[in-house]
């Protein structure tokens, strides 16, 4: 599975550090090391989770925290801080940020609890998309409990592949995903399809629920990596 880490950090030799780390680990890294490419990284929603400095050049992980969360993003942030910034972990816990970590830190006290942040998420959202049986997007309506999907209240003819297909995007809406993500997750491990049969049934989904399948707003390509859901 596909795992997008942010990392907002301005030492060189942490950058370093880190991005081997993570990516050994099987993260697919970026990073940014100033305020302002940090505020629109992080705001583009495709991470799925920002490890996030407190003190930036040009301004503060706390700004980024609380500007992410007024923009609906909810990837999870661990914040990282130097020794003795108390009041900064009091306050970024208050503007949404999820777990903080003092500088300086044991490796594996960081890869702990980003993995912990990270299935702490995902079981969040499925389980909130499974609790509330329905969700809606522009004019899109979806019954999970009925397998039904409406636009503009007329009932859209979806496989049950393009029913999973959906779910799974709604599921990890912002999240970038791989094709090899998708073809595990909704076709599973045993089958034996080709990352060209993801494309096509996108295409067809797509079809059913964009309002303009050849310029999407809701299913976007992800270039070099596969598609995220904008719903």
């Amino acid at each position: 599975m596909s795992r997008r880490l942010l990392l907002v950090e301005d030492e060189p030799g942490l950058v370093m550090t880190l991005t081997d780390r993570f990516s050994a680990e099987g993260y697919t890294v970026d990073t940014a090391t100033d305020a302002a490419t940090g505020l629109a990284k992080a705001s583009s929603g495709g991470f799925d989770v920002i490890v996030l400095d407190v003190m930036l050049p040009g301004g503060s992980g706390l700004d980024i925290c609380r500007t992410v969360r007024q923009k609906g993003i909810q990837t999870p942030i661990l914040m990282l801080t130097a020794r003795g910034q108390v009041g900064d972990r009091v306050v970024g816990l208050k503007l949404g940020a999820d777990d903080y970590l003092v500088k300086p830190f044991e490796m594996a006290e960081l890869l702990a609890r980003v993995e912990a942040l990270m299935r702490r998420s995902a079981s969040t959202t499925a389980a909130a998309v499974t609790a509330t049986e329905s969700y809606r997007f522009g004019d899109i309506a979806i019954d999970f409990r009925r397998a039904e999907v409406t636009k503009n209240g007329v009932p859209l003819e979806l496989s049950a592949r393009e029913f999973k297909l959906l779910r799974y995007f709604i599921e990890h809406r912002g999240a970038a995903l791989s094709r090899d993500e998708l073809l595990n997750e909704v076709w599973g491990y045993n089958a034996m399809p080709s990352t060209r049969t993801v494309d096509v049934h996108i295409a067809w989904l797509r079809q059913k629920i964009e309002d303009n399948p050849r310029h999407p707003q809701l299913i976007l390509t992800v270039h070099g990596l596969g598609y995220k859901f904008a719903g």
